[in-house]
């Protein structure tokens, strides 16, 4: 059963759909939010199905979709595409999960103006959310695209799109330091 919802019922599509609010309130609350990683339409539905409260469609299908060594290479044409799988899964079965998409390396680096252009384009395929990595140098971007009306969520610490920046995927802010350049 899903936290955001009445107890299960028999009955498919009476759970309410999640909205940012309710994320946020749950939050507040210390509630568990559940994410799972999502990259087509049929475990999209079947996530929904069993209660999870949000969906991610990441950047990670490089290397479990797509076979590559990195995240590096997905396109944001890539993210797009499965984006579009994902929600119409959820759709096809009245889905309920809050739809999160990652904003691929290289698609929100140049400009304010291209990362709002990325944002759009993975909204108009049905994300209600956009996660992009980074830390400080993100907070300008992030104020732009929030403005804007796209909901952000921040991925910091172990940031796969900078995995040669870092020398490997390594854990971040694992000393007071580091931890609190992180914050």
């Amino acid at each position: 059963m899903s936290s955001h919802a009445e107890p299960a019922s028999p009955i498919p599509g009476t759970r309410r759909p999640l909205t940012l609010h309710r994320l946020h309130e749950m939050h507040a609350q210390g509630e568990k939010i559940t994410m799972l990683t999502a990259y087509d339409a049929t475990l999209a539905r079947l996530a929904d199905e069993a209660g999870c409260d949000t969906l991610l469609v990441g950047d990670s299908l490089g290397m479990l979709i797509q076979g590559r060594d990195s995240t590096l290479g997905v396109s944001l044409d890539d993210m797009v595409y499965h984006t579009r799988c994902v929600a119409r899964g959820l759709a096809a079965g009245g889905g309920t999960a809050w739809l999160v998409a990652d904003l691929p390396f290289g698609s929100y680096h140049e400009s304010r103006d291209q990362a709002m252009r990325s944002s759009a384009a993975l909204m108009q395929a049905g994300a209600q959310m956009v996660k992009l990595e980074g830390g400080g140098w993100t907070a300008e971007v992030v104020r732009f695209i929030t403005e804007r009306g796209v909901p952000i969520c921040a991925h910091l610490g172990l940031t796969p799109q900078s995995v040669h920046a870092l020398g490997g995927y390594r854990i971040q802010g694992r000393d007071a330091e580091a931890a609190s350049r992180l914050r």
